[in-house]
């Protein structure tokens, strides 16, 4: 059996205060319970630490020695309470998060200096991936995922949605026409997914229902590469809003079929293992993140 840190706390408060009693009104416990854990101790530790007369108590030579390692454990113990809370008061350490290219790009990292500047002792860690991580393998704190989640062992926090439209450039509808219904998409280069399948399925009314499946002529795991390429005239995309809000609005891309067009938004929701108390900093992430996305164009649209 290991000492416990109530045992070292007895010996230390019956050696400062002179008595079991004394030690007992400082500590706010019994008498009977203080002389237990004192027990408990000398029993573990297989040695007498005090010596115990009617007037006074006094150390015995071991007494001595473990009341100095006491003194220091205990004092460990404080300083690292104390280092909590003031994480807790001003979040600090690193902080790794992971998440979708488009999404690093277009909707996280032009957060992050204000973010830096409210928070200087976070260390951020950003990394990008197409697909989904095993956050635990990659040592990764929080994940910002698009659409539908799968993996229960997580928590997830709802953080905002983006609407999905169809879209092409300028100069690709001058070169290959605008197209005037559904059906004619399939005249056209169409750019899609490399995976999953599910995003080659457009929000498009029609005899087949709410979702048009496309065959790509062009496919990729990207959706930034997706946006380029539909930036460069090569065909028309099917891309969430966080990611060509600005595009459209410059008119760099433009929607089409948009009275066909379902209003169906990707969920973005932050993942991260079903810890009991989120550590400060991730919260503290969060919680900017989750505010400043509800002010985001895109996320209003």
């Amino acid at each position: 059996m290991k000492t416990s840190l109530d045992e070292l706390q007895a010996l230390v408060a019956v050696v400062d205060a002179g008595s079991i009693t004394g030690a007992a009104e400082r500590l706010g416990q019994t008498v009977s319970g203080l002389s237990r854990a004192l027990g408990r101790l000398e029993k573990k530790l297989d040695a007498t630490l005090l010596r115990r007369t009617t007037r006074r108590i006094a150390l015995t030579e071991e007494g001595k020695a473990l009341l100095e390692r006491a003194r220091a454990i205990l004092q460990s113990v404080d300083e690292a309470e104390e280092l909590m809370a003031a994480r807790k008061r001003q979040p600090a350490g690193r902080l790794r998060v992971n998440a979708a290219t488009p999404l690093m790009l277009h909707a996280l990292a032009p957060l992050v200096p204000e973010f830096r500047a409210a928070h200087p002792q976070i260390t951020l860690e950003l990394d990008t991936d197409e697909l989904n991580i095993d956050l635990l393998a990659r040592h990764t704190d929080v994940a910002l995922r698009i659409g539908a989640l799968r993996d229960s062992t997580l928590r997830a926090r709802p953080l905002a949605t983006s609407r999905i439209r169809v879209l092409a450039s300028p100069g690709y509808l001058e070169r290959a026409g605008r197209p005037k219904s559904v059906a004619a998409l399939a005249q056209h280069q169409l750019l899609g997914f490399a995976q999953p399948e599910s995003l080659n399925r457009w929000p498009l009314r029609g005899p087949h229902g709410d979702e048009w499946p496309v065959q790509p002529v062009l496919s990729a795991s990207s959706g930034e590469t997706l946006r380029q390429l539909a930036l460069a005239g090569a065909g028309i995309v099917c891309l969430s809003d966080f990611m060509t809000e600005g595009d459209r609005r410059r008119g760099e891309l433009v929607q089409l079929l948009a009275r066909d067009t379902v209003d169906v938004r990707q969920p973005i929701n932050a993942v991260y293992y079903r810890n009991t108390q989120l550590a400060a900093r991730i919260e503290c992430f969060l919680a900017f993140v989750e505010a400043r996305f509800a002010q985001a164009p895109w996320a209003r649209a």
